[in-house]
């Protein structure tokens, strides 16, 4: 079932051509699904690598899933670009206040 990523999140050009469907947010507004709701917390330092990893092992399930990543005000990655932070990652306190089905930490 397709995942819902973040809309021009780096991994989603390498999961389309590995066959695996993944689904942009703009898209997926348009489905009447109730996707399982996960929010990843990504510790590592290669970001974007554990971030296509995670999401292709995620992939391999009937069900629809929409996917958050946190980060955390105390840790600053040294290995990710401040822009990708910025545009694919949410602060821990604003991710706090929502409810979801499922939680990965690495």
């Amino acid at each position: 079932m397709p995942l819902r990523l973040p809309d021009k999140l780096p991994a989603i050009d390498i999961l389309k051509k590995e066959n695996i469907f993944v689904m942009d947010e703009t898209r997926a507004h348009s489905q009447q699904i109730r996707p399982l709701r996960i929010v990843i917390l990504n510790l590592m330092p290669m970001k974007v690598t554990t971030e296509t990893d995670l999401i292709r092992l995620l992939s391999n399930t009937p069900l629809q899933m929409e996917i958050y990543f946190m980060k955390l005000k105390s840790h600053t990655s040294k290995n990710t670009p401040v822009e990708h932070m910025m545009m694919f990652y949410r602060d821990s306190e604003e991710l706090m206040k929502q409810k979801f089905d499922g939680m990965i930490v690495t």
